[in-house]
């Protein structure tokens, strides 16, 4: 479903978005003349109306109103036609009626793009495009999103991924609206159902006496002004001939002299079908729906230019294979689990050394996980773990879809991560566990690949090799990361005289000028944000080891705390840097740590050097409270940021600071301070509250069982708030 919507959307591309912007303006006028049409307020029938302009236009053939209520008088004097706007309210003609050229050319080149039934044909094709996609659009919403329940759940992924998706939710039943009456308008042109004007009847004749005044004629002045659609005046001279007068009810004909209803044609309901989808085809008489239509439609271009986006970032991602088996034929499987797209590489290393082998093999994303593989006999999972041992991007729908897996090939699970962390590999195991419980056999216990190692992964395919009764020379070696050069510009060091060494690194780019054009020497920092990483390499090593920013390009430095861990190769080289030592580093985004966009209150949860990416978003916090709890050893040794937080509390960016020190008699941890303040707590998740906890694992898993005993009185819990978005953590 995903490459159908992801091709029906570039293959359509420039129709869609086109019929989306002249839409986008045709929405406009329904508002304007919302606007410029005078509000009828009076009791006056159509009898008392016509009168009165018969009167005051000479010539007068017909008097029509429009959907949104303006009158206007046409009018033949012999010479030259003439159109007058009538106030609906005396009847009185108020001036010359012009309708705009502008919507004149927008409407035809919206509908036809001047090119009669063969333009016709393009709308009706653009419309259905845009149904396509709306309903593909839906179907790969409810999967990421996890069903209809999950819905409206806060978007995760990339800031195109998320705009993609927001816009989307924002945007589809205005979209599905408006492609479904669209298709059904070019079936009415190319006559597929019947047309509005299938009931033609002719007119009748009248008595043929002498005309009575308009004002006095029963059958008109029964009609009110509200109802009229149009009026047709009688022929000046020419006794027999009639009014037509057409209502919401039909079409009628009224004796000029006798003022008697001769015919009456109420209308089809085909006829009623039309006018309804035009309405809502156009927002015609419905401001308020025209608004929502035009901005359903101003939504297309930045769909497109979104979708795009994501197609292209995940193209460029995805290696590109040569005879990558169908699902259906092949007899292996490789499905991938990747945050940042590295285990790619590893994957189509191993396609390539199975195809060699003589295996049909099928590489795909683990969130493509089919519910059968008719020929498959060997189901090969490659996958990172993302975080505290969640699922990396492409996997995250991995275990839901497991459940419905119809197959039993004999499987293989490997897992790729840094050993130095306690979760390594998790989601690997959890993937193993999963697998087995659905009545897969394993080839292999779960295997780690430990920072990208070539060996480990060699190791791995020599083990399945052997299993496979094949040869299976694994070699892949990850490119080195594209870096940029930093300057080390301040360090300062904390928490020494608690054995917990933490450093307060700032970095600038060398020649860096903000705002100078590059042709004048400047240089542009990479853009990143408060909560964003930065992945940097120590020397002789490409495995990059990553740490939560401070600040933003913003401020023009890039700012990180290292803790230092005995035996780490990045943190104590960056501990021995010095100022004026350069860094090899890049930026990876982290749309899913950031705060939400609202003036609800925010609960900022940290420890030691995870305070880090929660002091960058004290900074720029504005209009809306900020609580900071935050743990520590010492408060004369690692309190870290102590002096900002203290600005920040005297100029109201910070509205609680709650600290706890472990190594200050009766200090405890900063759970022991959550659990102080449940009562509070509940009161801010009660108003809205979002939650952001960054620091180490354990303090996280503390975190987490604190906030669940501080919610369980109103009957909520850390992963209800998670769902929603309202619960975000960065634990290392």
């Amino acid at each position: 479903m995903r490459r159908f919507h992801a091709w029906a959307g570039l293959a359509g591309l420039a129709l869609v978005v086109f019929m989306a912007v002249t839409g986008c303006a045709l929405s406009i006028q329904p508002l304007l003349d919302a606007a410029t049409a005078a509000p009828a307020g009076g009791t006056l029938s159509v009898a008392d109306v016509a009168g009165r302009v018969a009167e005051q236009v000479p010539g007068v053939q017909r008097l029509v109103r429009s959907a949104s209520g303006q009158l206007v008088a046409h009018a033949f004097d012999g010479a030259t036609h003439k159109a007058e706007i009538v106030d609906p309210n005396s009847g009185e003609a108020i001036g010359a009626y012009a309708p705009s050229p502008f919507f004149i050319f927008i409407t035809e080149l919206h509908r036809s793009l001047f090119l009669d039934w063969a333009g016709h044909g393009v709308a009706g094709v653009a419309s259905l495009a845009i149904l396509i996609l709306s309903a593909s659009g839906i179907g790969l919403l409810l999967r990421k999103m996890g069903g209809w329940r999950q819905l409206f759940a806060a978007a995760r992924g990339s800031g195109s991924q998320r705009l993609h998706t927001n816009l989307a939710r924002a945007a589809v039943t205005a979209l599905i609206l408006t492609a479904t009456t669209g298709i059904y308008m070019s079936a009415v042109y190319f006559e597929l159902v019947p047309s509005a004007d299938s009931a033609f009847t002719f007119a009748p004749t009248g008595a043929g006496t002498t005309p009575a005044p308009i004002a006095t004629l029963p059958e008109l002045a029964s009609v009110p002004l509200s109802d009229l659609r149009e009026l047709v005046f009688p022929a000046a001279d020419d006794p027999s001939d009639v009014f037509a007068v057409t209502t919401g009810a039909g079409l009628g004909y009224v004796d000029q002299a006798t003022g008697a209803m001769l015919l009456f044609t109420p209308n089809s309901v085909w006829q009623q079908v039309y006018e309804l989808v035009y309405t809502l085809h156009t927002g015609q008489g419905a401001w308020m729906l025209a608004v929502l239509l035009g901005l359903g439609a101003l939504a297309a271009p930045a769909l497109a230019i979104t979708g795009s986006t994501i197609w292209w970032l995940r193209r460029r991602s995805t290696p590109r294979l040569t005879g990558n088996a169908s699902a259906r034929e092949a007899d292996t499987v490789i499905l991938v689990g990747s945050e940042s797209g590295s285990t790619w590489g590893f994957a189509a290393n191993l396609h390539e050394a199975l195809s060699v082998s003589g295996h049909r093999v099928h590489l795909a994303a683990m969130n493509d996980l089919r519910r059968s593989y008719p020929k498959a006999s060997c189901l090969l999972v490659l996958t990172a773990t993302y975080g505290d041992g969640a699922a990396p991007a492409s996997a995250r729908q991995f275990l839901a879809r497991v459940k419905t897996l119809a197959s039993r090939p004999a499987f293989a699970a490997l897992g790729f991560g840094d050993r130095s962390f306690p979760r390594f590999c998790a989601h690997a195991s959890e993937v193993e566990a999963a697998l087995t419980a659905r009545g897969l056999k394993p080839l292999l216990p779960v295997y780690g690949v430990d920072r990208q190692s070539p060996a480990d992964f060699a190791a791995w395919g020599r083990l399945l090799g052997e299993r496979l009764g094949i040869e299976l020379p694994l070699s892949h070696v990850p490119s080195r990361p594209r870096t940029d050069s930093f300057v080390l510009e301040e360090r300062s060091l904390y928490g020494v005289e608690v054995q917990a060494p933490v450093a307060l690194l700032r970095f600038t780019m060398p020649e860096f000028r903000p705002g100078l054009p590059k042709w004048l020497g400047g240089r542009a920092m990479p853009h990143f944000e408060a909560g964003d990483l930065v992945g940097i390499l120590a020397p002789g090593n490409d495995v990059p080891r990553y740490y939560s920013l401070a600040s933003s390009s913003r401020d023009g430095v890039l700012e990180i705390c290292v803790r230092k861990q005995a035996g780490g190769l990045c943190s104590e080289y960056l501990h021995a840097i010095a100022p004026g030592d350069t860094v090899e580093a890049f930026i990876r985004p982290n749309p899913d740590f950031r705060p939400d966009r609202t003036r609800r209150p925010l609960i900022l949860i940290g420890a030691g050097a995870g305070v880090a990416p929660l002091a960058g978003f004290v900074r720029t916090s504005r209009r809306r409270p900020v609580h900071l709890f935050y743990g520590a050893r010492h408060p004369a040794s690692d309190f870290l940021y102590h002096r900002e937080f203290q600005e920040a509390l005297a100029d109201g960016r910070l509205s609680s600071l709650t600290t706890a020190f472990s190594r200050v008699l009766g200090g405890g941890y900063v759970q022991d301070r959550l659990l102080n303040e449940a009562a509070a707590i509940q009161e801010l998740v009660r108003r809205g509250a979002q939650i952001m906890v960054c620091g180490g694992r354990e303090m996280a898993t503390g975190v987490r069982e604190t906030i669940d005993t501080c919610l369980e009185p109103l009957g909520l819990s850390v992963d209800a708030l998670k769902r929603k978005g309202r619960y975000l953590e960065d634990a290392y």
